[in-house]
């Protein structure tokens, strides 16, 4: 095979499909000089709370916040104990410790890697007033059994959303189960901006306008401040780039989707090799697309030779971080994600790769356990 150079994410792709468009809107923001939140950010907020069949949006500065901000004005706060998945980016569980509550980790399931709920009920307790559901790699967890866990325990829940844009579970918009759901549009998002920004998105009305006015200092107005907030405002220029980027974030999702079942059909005569599980039903959109491997080291090494770049997504489970050595857990206590964050390699997925690339990125993968099995 010829040698191939396959980034694991390819944005530059995407900027030469929408560089004309995105160049207007660019200059728009600046000739109106419409830089923190405005106009820009305003239609953005009623286009993705549109997109969501939610009723509203609230723009914030990243995705962190998008969380932080969504816990704080759901209530949560010190003392409480909010239930977040093992394997998934350390933001989530942070966002916890930023609003002075404390994260209790449960283990993910084997086969979506998605939070365990056997695991989260044998940890409640009085002090228990949260989950937090990451929709993993783009796919849903089981909104229904969530909202059924949720309401046995009188939780509130938190979908971090971060990876599942345009996501549904059961043919519903996720934002129709729970509280509230958070967005990152971290530039490598399904839908990124060019820098951070992020948005909390809820059906709820009082919890909007709360939200709303911590991300910006607490106040109605601009002197008129209720409580202290923070600041968290999404600049026009992200605004308006996302707003260009959704009308195109459906077909980006479809591509994905196709891409990831190229994939599953091209690694069925590769038995070393576990695929991702789609639940029946989830409409997964495939933020990622992340195999298993008992060698991945290697794997991952070959792969780099051949000029094909991958990820890990995560190398260490939340429990396991220096970050949270304070809390004693052992491997023992989350053996799934235990074992994920030794074999989960991400390979490269977004919706510009091609058919040829997809090959050459399986090929050159079972050429690797060909070359192996020689040497065995």
């Amino acid at each position: 095979m010829r040698k191939l150079n396959i980034p694991l994410v390819d944005l530059k792709a995407q900027f030469k499909y929408l560089k004309n468009e995105i160049n207007i809107v660019i200059q728009s923001v600046i000739n109106d000089s419409s830089f923190i939140l405005g106009k820009y950010v305003e239609e953005f907020e009623q286009n993705f709370a549109k997109f969501c069949n939610s009723k509203y949006c609230v723009a914030v500065g990243n995705g962190t916040d998008a969380l932080t901000i969504a816990l704080k004005c759901c209530g949560i706060g010190k003392n409480d104990e909010v239930i977040v998945p093992a394997n998934t980016f350390i933001a989530t569980s942070e966002a916890v410790t930023l609003c002075g509550a404390k994260p209790i980790f449960v283990d993910v399931d084997p086969n979506f890697y998605l939070i365990n709920l056997d695991d989260a009920s044998r940890k409640i307790t009085k002090r228990t007033k949260a989950i937090i559901v990451v929709h993993l790699y783009g796919q849903p967890a089981n909104m229904q059994k969530i909202v059924n866990f949720a309401k046995a325990h009188n939780l509130k829940i938190i979908q971090d959303c971060a990876q599942s844009h345009g996501a549904k579970f059961n043919n519903q918009h996720l934002v129709e189960f729970g509280d509230v759901c958070c967005y990152s549009f971290f530039p490598g998002k399904n839908l990124g901006a060019f820098g951070d920004a992020g948005a909390i998105v809820t059906n709820d009305e009082e919890l909007a306008t709360k939200c709303k006015m911590f991300r910006n200092h607490g106040r109605l107005d601009k002197y008129d401040h209720l409580f202290e907030g923070t600041n968290s405002r999404m600049d026009g220029l992200q605004g308006a780039i996302l707003n260009v980027k959704l009308k195109y974030l459906e077909e980006w999702n479809d591509k994905r989707r196709n891409n990831a079942y190229l994939y599953n059909k091209l690694f069925e005569e590769v038995s070393e090799v576990v695929t991702p599980t789609e639940q029946q039903e989830s409409f997964h959109v495939y933020h990622l697309y992340v195999i298993r491997s008992s060698r991945r080291k290697e794997l991952t090494n070959f792969l780099s030779e051949c000029g094909i770049t991958t990820g890990i997504h995560y190398p260490i489970a939340l429990p396991f971080l220096k970050a949270y050595s304070y809390m004693g857990h052992k491997k023992e206590d989350f053996p799934v994600a235990f074992k994920l964050q030794n074999e989960i390699l991400s390979l490269p997925m977004y919706p510009e790769l091609k058919e040829n690339q997809i090959k050459y990125i399986v090929g050159t993968i079972k050429k690797f356990y060909k070359k192996r099995s020689f040497y065995l």
